[in-house]
């Protein structure tokens, strides 16, 4: 038993037994068990850095880990530290970050159109609006499954445009295009890619017609490699880990209301790894 713990016993019981026999009795010092109690009224030296990294994960949700924590302090607070000193000190406030696995989603329907695979996992793009991917997957609430379709900017991974519905249907996918392109028609490339992976959403004839509409040149997975569409399944990774499968929603309006509070966090505030910023604000500063 350590000494720690031997006077956390002797000062839980200092008025039912003489502390001097204690002492003796868990054969440590006096002196030692009084430096104790008095460090017990001092705040330990960690306590600020630690209560700083508790707010900030309250804000993100709880989904930083050390090293993302790390970049905020030293970017947004002019806090430096070792990486390895904040994550002593997230362990043992208990501030690590919640996270779960996540799960995949089977695919379904006819195809009536393919893609040639443009994209080719080169998911570095040198200017906004000029290689986006999407998806769609579910969203587990009480009332049933809730569909999530959204597109994403491989140049600073934001999230374009999202839509929800309790349906995967293709108008649920031609509605995100639609946004996508209302909120970006001034800046988007001439040649702008939008890769998918094999859906029956992303093969069918008004997909077709509506991306030979805006002149949007589709990118298709090839069957069998989830890995070529690997920028949208990450974000629908870091959504479901960091935010749906920590708070189970309980209904389709919960679910929308928790989606549109994480993507504004994500696309405005959450720290990327490589870039230590928000997507946003290397948006801004293109």
């Amino acid at each position: 038993m350590r000494a720690k713990v031997k006077y956390a016993v002797i000062y839980r019981h200092r008025e039912e037994y003489p502390v001097l026999a204690m002492c003796r009795f868990f054969a440590v010092s006096r002196s030692g068990y009084y430096g104790y109690v008095k460090r017990m009224n001092q705040p330990e030296k960690d306590a600020a850095l630690a209560e700083t990294i508790r707010k900030q994960q309250t804000k993100c949700f709880h989904t930083y880990g050390y090293r993302r924590m790390w970049q905020w302090l030293k970017g947004s607070k002019g806090i430096y530290h070792n990486p390895k000193t904040i994550l002593r000190v997230m362990k043992k406030y208990g501030l690590l970050a919640e996270i779960r696995r996540r799960r995949r989603w089977q695919r379904m329907g006819e195809q009536l159109h393919k893609y040639e695979n443009l994209l080719n996992r080169d998911f570095h793009a040198e200017t906004p609006n000029c290689k986006w991917v999407t998806d769609i997957s579910y969203i587990h609430t009480g009332q049933g499954v809730l569909y999530l379709s959204m597109i994403r900017d491989l140049y600073d991974n934001s999230i374009v445009a999202y839509k929800t519905g309790t349906e995967q249907s293709v108008n649920l996918v031609l509605d995100t295009i639609h946004l996508a392109i209302r909120r970006e028609k001034k800046k988007v490339a001439a040649e702008l890619q939008l890769h998918s992976d094999q859906g029956f959403q992303y093969t069918s004839q008004a997909y077709f017609n509506l991306t030979k509409s805006y002149g949007i040149t589709p990118s298709m997975s090839r069957r069998g490699n989830p890995y070529d569409n690997a920028m949208a399944e990450n974000f629908f990774s870091i959504l479901k880990t960091e935010c749906i499968y920590r708070h189970k929603p309980a209904t389709f309006s919960e679910a929308k209301e928790m989606i549109d509070r994480y993507i504004h966090f994500y696309n405005h505030e959450r720290i990327q790894s490589k870039t230590g910023v928000a997507p946003l604000t290397l948006r801004h500063s293109y």
